[in-house]
């Protein structure tokens, strides 16, 4: 995926109804994680690309760190 296919994705997950925006953003890190280190590309550019306070880099990159030691429950595999 680009930058700017990262960035979409965040920003329909930020947008759902009644989530809390954080934790969507620790799950967009933790789901992505493996995709966005291999492409190479920084929390700032995704959350620069989806029009989100840059600040959020920072809980993108939490939830990258929480992939490692996390699994999605199976009713969200392939939701986002």
């Amino acid at each position: 995926m680009t930058v700017l296919e990262f960035g979409k994705k965040l920003r329909e997950m930020y947008e759902i109804k009644g989530a809390n925006k954080v934790a969507m953003v620790h799950l967009f890190g933790i789901i992505y994680a493996d995709q966005m280190n291999k492409a190479g590309i920084k929390p700032l550019e995704v959350a620069i690309a989806a029009q989100i306070s840059e600040s959020y880099w920072t809980e993108i990159n939490k939830g990258k760190n929480l992939a490692r030691y996390v699994e999605l429950k199976p009713e969200y595999a392939g939701k986002f």
